[in-house]
């Protein structure tokens, strides 16, 4: 019970940066071997915010009453009893609420009428949204039935015998054309295409597949495409602070999305669902299907990792591969397939570093793309 209670007093004061340097690193490095500490802070982190945000809305309750008081003693208002001529807001009530009464039943038919007209003319866009949510594959092909529409003259890249069999997101990892998406997104396929932001689609190959880590390396194989000169974003070197504010770009549907978080513990799950994984991190975000194999970016425009899963018996508790990891798979195929020996990391400054998040975005968005896999 006591080492219990020492154990809190010691993640409040971490939280609360009250540690000194070398306490500091200590207990960061206890959680990372410890998952229970580990996700003891990150759980005490959620009780602290929502302890500031119960505090915040009983402040705003105090003042409303105190306003509330001051109002029945200035006869403004009044609690059932006969109004003082002084209040205004009363006496005008009792003016005008024939007409209030007149002009609220006059909007709520016009309500009504709206809504029986928009039930008329569109009675299945909810069953269609429920599905399009619930069903991976659906989405998929709609999502190719909208990029065939908005390509329409251009002549399709990918052979009528095609079977689309996965989809979600990847981005540059080198200017040449070589993207980094997740494993699962690929499976079993046997080449894919990607999209980017104009619409414009690509023919890509499968460089490497690493399911493991659930990494793959895909190369643009296109004649239209043209080789780029650098990336605005480059491999984050030092790790990610807990707490730090990161976003990402993907495509759960035919537009590039953006969302925002931060990291939550430096440390994911294993696929048991019970140990650490030091290959990723969690990340509390909102994400949706597609989002997978999109990049985490933190506020220099650094990449820190890779949207790879989440935990579906918990809201907003996603997972991302690190830089790390990619790092190394990047290394070990290189060592063995002299054709990627020119694979170049992006590594030094970013050079969105200093921009505003608006900004950032419109620079990142023609590096991230729609990654579509196929068998035949």
């Amino acid at each position: 019970m006591m080492d219990d209670i020492l154990l809190l007093e010691a993640v409040e004061r971490y939280l609360a940066g009250d540690m000194q340097p070398e306490e500091k690193a200590w207990f960061e490095q206890l959680r990372e071997n410890t998952p229970e500490v580990d996700q003891l802070v990150v759980e005490h982190k959620l009780f602290l915010h929502q302890m500031n945000n119960y505090a915040g809305t009983k402040a705003l309750k105090n003042a409303l009453h105190d306003s509330h008081n001051r109002l029945l003693e200035r006869g403004e208002i009044n609690d059932g009893k006969p109004v003082s001529t002084g209040g205004k807001v009363i006496q005008l009530f009792h003016r005008y609420k024939r007409v209030t009464a007149i002009a609220a039943s006059i909007a709520g038919l016009v309500a009504i009428t709206i809504s029986g007209m928009v039930a008329y003319f569109a009675p299945n866009a909810s069953r269609q949204q429920l599905q399009m949510l619930g069903t991976e594959m659906a989405k998929l092909k709609k999502n190719q039935q909208y990029q065939n529409d908005k390509l329409r003259a251009v002549e399709s890249k990918i052979p009528a015998e095609a079977t689309l069999t996965g989809g979600g997101s990847g981005f540059l990892i080198d200017p040449k054309g070589y993207i980094i998406t997740n494993a699962h997104v690929i499976g079993n396929s046997n080449f894919a295409a990607v999209v980017n932001h104009k619409g414009e689609e690509y023919k890509a190959r499968i460089v490497s597949i690493d399911a493991d880590k659930d990494l793959a390396i895909l190369k643009i194989d296109d004649a239209d495409f043209t080789s780029l000169t650098t990336l605005p974003y480059t491999l984050q070197k030092k790790s990610t602070d807990l707490g730090e504010t990161v976003f990402t770009l993907g495509y759960p549907r035919n537009e590039i999305v953006y969302n925002q978080g931060y990291l939550s513990a430096k440390t994911g799950l294993s696929r048991n669902g019970v140990d650490a994984d030091s290959n990723t991190c969690q990340i509390a975000i909102d994400v949706n299907r597609g989002n997978s194999g999109g990049p985490v970016f933190n506020s220099n425009g650094e990449l820190v990792g890779i949207i790879s899963t989440k935990q579906l018996e918990a809201t907003g508790v996603v997972f991302a591969v690190k830089t790390k990891t990619l790092y190394q798979m990047v290394e070990r195929l290189k060592d063995s397939d002299t054709s990627v020996a020119h694979l170049k990391l992006p590594y030094g400054k970013s050079s969105i570093r200093n921009a505003q998040r608006t900004q950032q975005i419109q620079k990142l968005e023609p590096y991230v793309f729609m990654v579509k896999a196929y068998t035949r």
